[in-house]
């Protein structure tokens, strides 16, 4: 858990810094170790993709809304329709910057944990140690992999729902509409293999932190 408003303030000015070991280093000082620090980012991250997973099926029900249109403002329907996938675009620049910064702390985190590991004297302790370092990088792997699958598949659906827009931009009416409903299956179901990736991750996610937190 985030400690207190005195840790977040001071996390906020390393951050600003860019500086990421003195972040950590200044982090342990008050208690809060890479291994939370982790947790928290892989918690971020699932969230981020949660919360993905919403905006992208809004774009979808706000496209299907637009390619339906039945009289009334049609410019107000594509509005709708753009600002959702401009909330989508956002969502995903969340994602990746999320996953880059589990990536951060996984490196800080084991380079920590295999150099203290040569500091153990006692072979069974160092030993037991070693398994753990391998089976959390095992088990973050496996995170990281199913976290890079969900974020490709985002780049596809974006590229497609930018087209639609840009496409009515300057041909906003019905015989426009009926151009890319043929798309619009496509569309679909990338969305629906996207949702399926980033319930994987999810749900991967959710494993790793129960899992580094049980070590």
């Amino acid at each position: 858990m985030k400690k207190n408003i005195s840790m977040a303030i001071l996390a906020t000015s390393f951050l600003l810094g860019g500086c990421q070991s003195a972040y950590y280093g200044a982090m342990e000082k008050v208690g809060y170790h890479k291994r939370d620090i982790m947790v928290d980012r892989v918690t971020d991250a699932k969230d981020s993709q949660e919360e993905a997973q919403e905006q992208f099926s809004s774009a979808l029900a706000e496209m299907q809304a637009l390619l339906n249109h039945n009289g009334g403002d049609l410019e107000k329907t594509y509005n709708k329709a753009k600002d959702e996938y401009e909330a989508s675009q956002e969502a995903a620049d969340d994602v990746s910057n999320r996953i880059d910064k589990v990536e951060d702390v996984a490196d800080a985190l084991f380079d920590e944990w295999q150099s203290e590991i040569a500091q153990i004297s006692k072979g069974s302790l160092r030993r037991n140690s070693e398994t753990k370092l391998r089976e959390t990088k095992h088990s973050y792997e496996q995170l990281m992999r199913t976290m890079k699958r969900a974020e490709d598949k985002m780049a596809p659906v974006l590229v497609s729902m930018k087209d639609n827009m840009l496409y009515l931009k300057h041909n906003l009416n019905a015989q426009a509409i009926g151009a890319i409903k043929g798309e619009f299956t496509s569309l679909q179901t990338d969305i629906s293999n996207l949702l399926k990736e980033m319930n994987k991750s999810i749900d991967e996610s959710n494993k790793f932190i129960a899992a580094i937190e049980g070590t």
